[in-house]
């Protein structure tokens, strides 16, 4: 079993390249999505939120309020560290199940972890290789504003809390370049498929 991490900046497009990734054949691990599972209602991760940012941070039908907590936690670096020591040891525990089974299933799979925050955790050598899609900032910004439709302030906001493009290249084993077309990103992406397979292979 191959175990890669896929990361890049907010607005890179990163889902676009996990999504064709897995219609080659990876099984791919949603860091973004076990997020979410591990806050779902009566669970014990809601249940640590809750008792460390109080009940605001439920919704009317008792599921998190995503957007309460976000304004609570961010620009607050004490409140997103102590948001951080509840949350990652439940995604990590999580997706190494999901990781394990996928090897179960298939001793030779290719597992690509989506983790967007990889480099800010310092997670870049647990892999076998990183992923990063990288756009340059303008592009990110503009992505954030014209697709999310967020104010510029919000937008350089959120990409201030991320490591910078030169960080997350430097981790790099495979670089896309996510600036041009579909078929451009189609091509990139089938291109490191293919050598993530030779590697399971014992090819090159």
């Amino acid at each position: 079993m191959l175990i890669v991490g896929l990361t890049g900046g907010i607005g890179s497009g990163k889902s676009e390249v996990a999504r064709r990734l897995a219609e080659l054949g990876a099984v791919v691990v949603d860091s973004d999505l076990i997020a979410r599972e591990v806050v779902e209602p009566d669970s014990d991760g809601l249940a640590q939120v809750v008792a460390a940012f109080g009940e605001d941070v439920l919704a009317t039908d008792g599921s998190l309020d995503r957007e309460r907590l976000a304004e609570m936690v961010f620009g607050d670096d004490d409140a997103r560290a102590r948001l951080n020591g509840i949350l990652h040891p439940l995604i990590g525990a999580r997706a190494m199940q999901q990781i394990a089974a996928a090897g179960e299933r298939d001793p030779d799979a290719i597992v690509v972890q989506d983790v967007p925050l990889l480099v800010e955790a310092g997670a870049a050598d647990r892999f076998a290789a990183v992923i990063v899609v990288d756009v340059p900032p303008e592009t990110q910004l503009a992505r954030l504003t014209e697709l999310r439709g967020m104010s510029e302030a919000d937008a350089r906001a959120r990409m201030a809390t991320q490591a910078t493009r030169e960080q997350r290249r430097a981790v790099a084993t495979y670089l896309i370049d996510n600036t041009g077309d579909l078929a451009a990103l189609d091509r990139q992406v089938a291109e490191v498929w293919a050598d993530l397979k030779c590697r399971t292979a014992g090819v090159g």
